[in-house]
């Protein structure tokens, strides 16, 4: 097997170690290792000399490590979706991006609509001058005069982000769903180059809003690791107390919208506000309600004193007890969990197949943490155990979240506790030129991966971010397959996905 270079989780290397291979050898070593393990953190194009260049990163879990290598490429290559299917969204992207075709990939359609799509029988260019045009594209259909289709969105009733969703049924037997997104495309990975600027922060902290904390992180430690610094070790704890807040914040939002699914009001009605009271607490740590502004290369900007450290525990506690109250009154309910078990199953086979993270891999049996597998900062010191469930249904994935938040509460009760003494912040190198960068953080929805390349003067030459939601949006479609489409919403919300940070 060929060696590939070895890196660490927020560690850099010289790009020019990261081997060159002809696209025969790129395929079979991405694919042996997929074969053997390993899994795609990130797969994306970049301009190379008169070509594109693709560059995988690929997670060795079992290791603890990542493994690069890229391949130069004109205007095709032979597709890995065939033989790796959680390669399928990445060369769907990489060809709507650079006009670059994967041949043989099974259902070739853009995921954003950028200008290059153009619908007919030479679907992709490189035009990048040309406005964004009005964009036709094909749904899967499915014949028979029993059949028909509903479509959903992209506006939608609800005060939440669009997004288009196409089911093919058979009476109220969902075949097969189709998801259409780009609605909310912003362009912000096209903005980030050229930084890091005064921006640039800010850019990174509205990828996924509710997830500014998990972002912000990843960013900060690309960052760093350009410049081979680290943030103090007192700034990686209270990173790390605010990434879990915000996993509190969000598990338990979505809990009650789980319950308010399925029309039982006590735990939704609890949860809402419950989760405000973790954003509450965020705000303790910054003024911010979802964490803006506190985490940058360097360190974190606000520091916890010893009283708001009391406060925030005793305001944690004290919404942690009312939280359970409010969740187990779901696990006790009987009509509550016939409608969560058995409802938008996915297998392990296929999760691990498609490529899943965070809850939704581990809800299906894929035991994938970041925080244990490939640990940064705080985690490399403080383990938080994996939450892993076989059944990968609805009620799995409500389980997670719920054991998450627990693990959570103690986790931030004993950061805190051993809270290092000493500086917030350092002052960051400036970025080596020609490096690279890669930055996972375990995010509340999963595995956050950012990819930084400078170029000759230390500038961001590219910036690539592969937010969980990429991963898991053709995993809520194969949850549909055989249910009733009145399980969408609660399969829809078991997932929670970002529309936002899947379109970038």
């Amino acid at each position: 097997m060929t060696t590939l270079p070895h890196v660490y989780n927020g560690q850099a290397l010289p790009l020019a170690k990261v081997p060159e291979l002809t696209m025969s050898e790129f395929r079979t070593v991405v694919l042996e290792r997929i074969a053997d393990g390993r899994r795609i953190s990130s797969f994306f194009g970049m301009p190379h000399g008169d070509g594109i260049a693709l560059l995988a990163v690929l997670a060795n879990d079992r290791q603890g490590v990542l493994e690069l290598c890229r391949t130069q490429v004109r205007d095709a290559y032979p597709a890995l979706t065939p033989e790796a299917p959680q390669a399928h969204w990445f060369e769907r992207e990489i060809a709507e991006q650079w006009g670059i075709v994967p041949e043989g990939h099974p259902w070739l359609k853009p995921i954003r609509f950028h200008p290059c799509y153009r619908k007919g029988s030479d679907a992709w260019g490189r035009d990048k001058a040309r406005a964004i045009e009005p964009c036709v594209t094909d749904y899967f259909r499915v014949d028979g005069e029993e059949i028909h289709e509903v479509a959903v969105g992209p506006v939608h009733a609800g005060i939440i982000e669009p997004g288009h969703f196409r089911f093919q049924c058979h009476g109220e037997n969902v075949l097969h769903l189709e998801i259409e997104l780009g609605y909310q495309h912003r362009g912000i990975e096209r903005a980030i180059i050229a930084g890091p600027g005064q921006r640039t922060a800010h850019y990174v902290e509205t990828l996924a809003g509710d997830t500014t904390i998990g972002h912000a992180t990843a960013f900060a430690l690309a960052i760093e690791a350009l410049g081979g610094t680290t943030a103090p070790p007192r700034a990686q704890a209270l990173r790390a107390v605010a990434l879990e807040t915000e996993r509190l914040a969000n598990h338990t939002g979505d809990l009650g919208a789980l319950a308010n699914d399925v029309g039982f009001l006590p735990t939704a009605s609890f949860c809402g506000r419950l989760r405000g009271d973790f954003l509450n607490a965020t705000a303790l740590l910054c003024g911010n309600r979802f964490g803006r502004h506190l985490v940058r290369p360097g360190g974190v900007r606000f520091d916890l004193t010893t009283r708001i450290a009391d406060e925030l525990l005793k305001r944690i506690e004290t919404t942690f007890a009312d939280t359970e109250n409010a969740v187990n009154l779901l696990w006790q309910t009987p009509s509550v969990m016939a409608r969560f078990e058995g409802t938008g199953t996915v297998s392990c086979h296929d999760a691990a197949a498609m490529g899943l993270v965070g809850p939704a891999a581990r809800a299906s049996g894929v035991s994938l943490d970041v925080r244990n597998d490939l640990p940064w900062g705080a985690y490399r010191a403080h383990h938080v155990p994996t939450v892993s469930l076989p059944a990968g249904d609805v009620c799995a994935r409500a389980y997670v979240r719920w054991f998450e938040v627990r693990n959570s509460v103690r986790f931030i009760a004993e950061e805190i506790a051993a809270l290092p003494a000493g500086a917030i912040q350092q002052e960051p190198a400036r970025p080596a030129p020609d490096h690279l960068a890669v930055a996972l953080v375990e995010g509340w929805r999963g595995e956050i991966c950012h990819v930084a390349i400078t170029d000759d003067r230390g500038r961001l030459r590219h910036y690539k971010v592969t937010d969980p939601s990429f991963h898991n949006w053709f995993g809520l479609a194969m949850a549909l397959r055989g249910q009733q489409i009145s399980d969408f919403p609660l399969c829809n919300k078991s997932f929670n996905l970002s529309y936002c940070g899947h379109d970038l």
